[in-house]
This record gives C-alpha cells, sequence and structure tokens, in this order.
C-alpha cells in the first residue's frame, strides 16, 4: 500500500507542476512534500526531479516512473470499478490523449469536448504534437495515428478509413499540363509539406483496381509509381498547403478527411482517378493490458462511432 501511496503521491507533484503547489493541493506544508519526494527517491535509489519551490522538471527516470504509475493505478481503478459495472457506475478518471494538430484540431478535440459533457467525471486532456509520441514514455493512455503501429504491445482499433487523394482546383487544372500519369507531375507545380531542410517528397501511387467491364487497362503494367515532385510554394502545414491548393497555385496529394467536403463542392477535383494515393487509415492505439479502463473502451468505441457522421465514406 505504501507503494500505490508514493505513485499517487508522485503523480499529483507531477501533475502540479512544483512542491508548492501539490502542497497547496494536498494540504501539506512545503516541507513535508519536499520530504516525502526525498523519501520516495532514496527508497528508489534514483532522482526523479530536479526542483525548485516554483518548478519541477522530471528526469528521465522520473518519467517513467510516472508513466508507468500512471498504468498501474490505472489498473486497480479500473479492476474496483468493474465489480461495480453492473450498478451503471459512471465512468470516471483521467483520459490523456495523444494526436497530430490537424486531425486532432478538425475532428479529436470536439469529440473529447462531447465525451467529457457526456461523462462529467472524466478529466480530458488532449496533447497535439507534429508526430505521434510514445505512449508510455509520455503517460498517454490514447494515441491517434495513421497506420497500425509495429509495436506488439499496442492494441489498435481503426477508426476511420483513409487515403490520400491528388487534387487542385477548377482554375489551375484549365490552365496546367495534360496529367495522364503520375509521371507527368514533374511537369507540375506540386504543393508539398516540408520539414525544415527536407528533400522534396516522393509522392507514392498505386494503381486503382480495373472495373470488370474496362479493358483499356494494361494489368501487367507497374502497379505502384513514387514520383519525385516539386514547386515553388510549400509549407509545414497541411492546412496551409490545402489553402494554397484551393487559391489554384498547384496540385497537393492530401488525406480524404481534409478534402472531401472541398471535393463534394467542387472546390477542389480529383486528378488521376486511375491512380490511387497510398492508404492512410486512422487508429486508436492504447498499451496492451489485462484490464482496460472503462472510460479507454468507452472514448474509443464513441470516436469510431462518431466519425462516420464526420467524414463522408471514402469511395472505392
Amino acid at each position: 500500500m505504501a507503494h500505490l501511496d508514493d505513485l499517487a503521491f508522485f503523480q499529483h507533484l507531477a501533475r502540479a507542476g512544483s512542491l508548492t503547489a501539490t502542497a497547496c493541493e494536498l494540504g501539506l506544508s512545503l516541507s513535508a512534500v519536499s520530504k516525502r519526494l526525498k523519501q520516495l527517491e532514496a527508497r528508489l535509489g534514483v532522482e526523479l526531479a530536479a526542483r525548485t519551490t516554483r518548478r519541477l522538471t522530471l528526469t528521465a527516470e522520473g518519467e517513467r516512473y510516472l508513466a508507468r504509475g500512471a498504468l498501474i493505478l490505472d489498473e486497480l481503478d479500473e479492476l474496483e470499478n468493474s465489480l461495480g459495472e453492473g450498478a451503471g457506475q459512471a465512468l470516471s478518471g483521467r483520459l490523456r490523449v495523444n494526436a497530430t494538430f490537424g486531425f486532432g484540431r478538425r475532428h479529436i478535440a470536439p469529440l473529447l469536448s462531447s465525451f467529457c459533457a457526456e461523462h462529467p467525471e472524466v478529466d480530458g486532456w488532449l496533447e497535439l504534437t507534429n508526430f505521434p509520441l510514445n505512449l508510455s514514455d509520455h503517460g498517454f493512455d490514447i494515441g491517434i495515428r495513421i497506420g497500425e503501429p509495429p509495436e506488439s504491445r499496442l492494441v489498435a482499433r481503426r477508426i476511420l478509413v483513409n487515403r490520400r487523394i491528388l487534387c487542385a482546383s477548377p482554375a489551375y487544372i484549365a490552365e496546367a499540363p495534360v496529367l495522364q500519369a503520375p509521371g507527368d507531375l514533374q511537369q507540375h507545380e506540386c504543393l508539398v509539406i516540408r520539414e525544415n531542410d527536407s528533400d522534396f517528397p516522393l509522392w507514392r501511387f498505386e494503381r486503382a483496381a480495373p472495373s470488370i467491364t474496362d479493358s483499356s487497362i494494361n494489368v501487367s503494367s507497374e502497379k505502384v509509381q513514387s514520383v519525385k515532385v516539386s514547386g515553388r510554394l510549400a509549407s509545414n502545414d497541411g492546412e496551409v498547403i490545402t489553402r494554397l491548393a484551393l487559391d489554384g497555385h498547384g496540385v497537393m496529394l492530401r488525406s480524404w478527411w481534409d478534402v472531401n467536403e472541398h471535393l463534394a463542392s467542387g472546390a477542389l477535383v480529383e486528378l488521376l482517378p486511375g491512380w490511387q494515393g497510398v492508404r492512410a487509415d486512422f487508429y486508436a492505439v492504447f498499451e496492451q493490458r489485462r484490464h482496460v479502463p472503462a472510460r479507454l473502451r468507452a472514448f474509443i468505441d464513441y470516436i469510431q462511432r462518431e466519425m462516420a457522421g464526420r467524414v463522408s465514406r471514402l469511395p472505392n
């Protein structure tokens, strides 16, 4: 029990961010909080945090203790809650989610908002990053990612079927060279997402499956093509790239979830229907454990159900 108390104490400490804030939150003196942290570190034989009275910075060992400790406390909480599930016990506890900026802002943020409104005892925390973060290292309960994770210790639930779509505005298409195959993109202004000083990217395409009545497609021809593209305009932000495409500056390769409304309205037009951008399905992932907290299962079920009404179905 003392070890569980230490885990809970350190969770408070890390969340509060300072010794002073922790003392106020727990109703203890500053010296008592400082002493308990020292005793915990002495027992573990490692330094968990560098601290002043105003700020606390976790060490690598502290980050690990925080993340793994949260999972242990969650399992205990879930075990106890599961005993009363038959009585319709309300969902409660922390729900910390990691997602990328664009998809997170557009979809996960409003869904987390409505989920927490339905379950007022759930504490929601959404952290948006350019790239997905390691769940255990950063204490996340759920990660929203493109593609199934390679790690066997993670469980993945698909929440959205997605593919990258090649498209441009009608104004650009009217003035641009003819585009009949992926290789023709080298003659076009391509709007690319660049990170730092990275090279211009390769855009990958897969030949779409021909219909039974379509005899014009040579089934023995190359099924996958990669094209090195370039253009005058680039950005590290996908929403900027979409804006540039809408303004007629060039061709872009963006996810279906991001452009389906513009395609439906005619503001953008899909190009090369005989070729498809690679699949980029979205998954909710979480760490494999014996007792998955009910709030995690409920939130994943919720976003899986609600996403169907937020993004139109990807055509075959």
